[in-house]
């Protein structure tokens, strides 16, 4: 990637301040491996943003009809420009109104149509696709499962929210069984989905209730890594070799997990506004088989960054 080093030195963040987190893609050995690794590979970074949650109103975010847009325009103020940008779910906050939804979703489209990167994926989280098993979605996006190839790296998009009871379902595990058959025991694999594969505090609905297949079939890959959102807070979990990495949120940050009684939104401290908010970049280093996560915040200063 162009400038690397220059990038590794100093970013232009969007906001109070970031967090650097090195993520390895594995230490295992698979059996029958390619050697892939040996192979030449362009580094590149991407953007996630999570849980915009459009058309969300009142505490405790009183600026949720801006926050989007600042982060689009925050995104679009990058130093350099990313390869991709993906959106991991929550697009739109929930309603019983099919036509409200698909109002919200006009909407959101529209505001992140500014982004200046068109290289943009999305997938549905439950607040956009739960109540009609995402039809409404579909009509805007597409299909809320797919997978892409991007210089080296198979990324594949798993929608654990469009039926009601967060599961995954049969016929979509065996979509990914086919396509993991595919892949080289060593090949180099992000997973993208909204709710946590493993169960994180399931009392909350963190968790997928059939993601532990999906993780089995996945641990038969050295090099996984999934980042996904739901839970409106950085969380960095490993199961086996694979890293799962949670995203802030764009709306409200939520409390860790089991913190306390009820699950309830973080309040609004106008002190500091956009505390807990945020995006991230990921850097693809792809001859140390490592992801270099960079967490950013929505408004604008300058955050030295080290190399771990």
């Amino acid at each position: 990637m162009k400038d690397l080093i220059n990038r590794r030195d100093f970013i232009k963040l969007a906001g109070l301040g970031g967090v650097i987190f090195a993520s390895g893609l594995s230490g295992c050995v698979a059996a029958g491996a390619t050697k892939q690794s040996a192979a030449k590979y362009d580094d590149f970074f991407f953007v996630q943003l999570s849980d915009t949650h459009w058309g969300f109103e009142g505490t405790p975010n009183p600026d949720a009809k801006n926050t989007l847009k600042k982060a689009v325009a925050a995104v679009n103020n990058l130093e350099q420009t990313p390869d991709f940008i993906v959106f991991t779910g929550d697009l739109t906050h929930t309603t019983d109104d099919p036509q409200e939804r698909r109002k919200r979703l006009t909407e959101f489209k529209e505001i992140v149509s500014q982004l200046k990167v068109k290289n943009v994926r999305f997938m549905p989280g439950e607040h956009d696709a739960s109540l009609d098993r995402g039809e409404a979605y579909q009509e805007f996006f597409g299909k809320t499962h797919y997978t892409f190839d991007h210089k080296g790296v198979h990324f594949i998009v798993l929608d654990n929210v469009s039926d009601p009871t967060a599961s995954i379902g049969n016929e979509q595990l065996t979509w990914l069984a086919n396509d993991l058959q595919k892949q080289a025991t060593d090949a180099k694999i992000i997973v993208f989905t909204h709710r946590p594969l493993f169960d994180l505090y399931p009392q909350w609905d963190w968790a997928t209730r059939d993601g532990a297949k999906a993780i089995e079939l996945l641990m038969a890959h050295c090099n996984v890594t999934v980042f996904y959102g739901h839970i409106h807070q950085e969380n960095h979990h490993m199961t086996g070799h694979i890293a799962h990495h949670s995203a802030k949120s764009l709306i409200f940050p939520l409390p860790a997990p089991g913190s306390q009684p009820k699950r309830a939104p973080v309040p609004w401290d106008a002190t500091q506004p956009y505390r807990g908010l945020g995006f991230r970049e990921v850097e693809a280093e792809l001859q140390k088989n490592t992801y270099e996560i960079a967490e950013l915040t929505v408004q604008g200063l300058a955050v030295q960054k080290d190399q771990p």
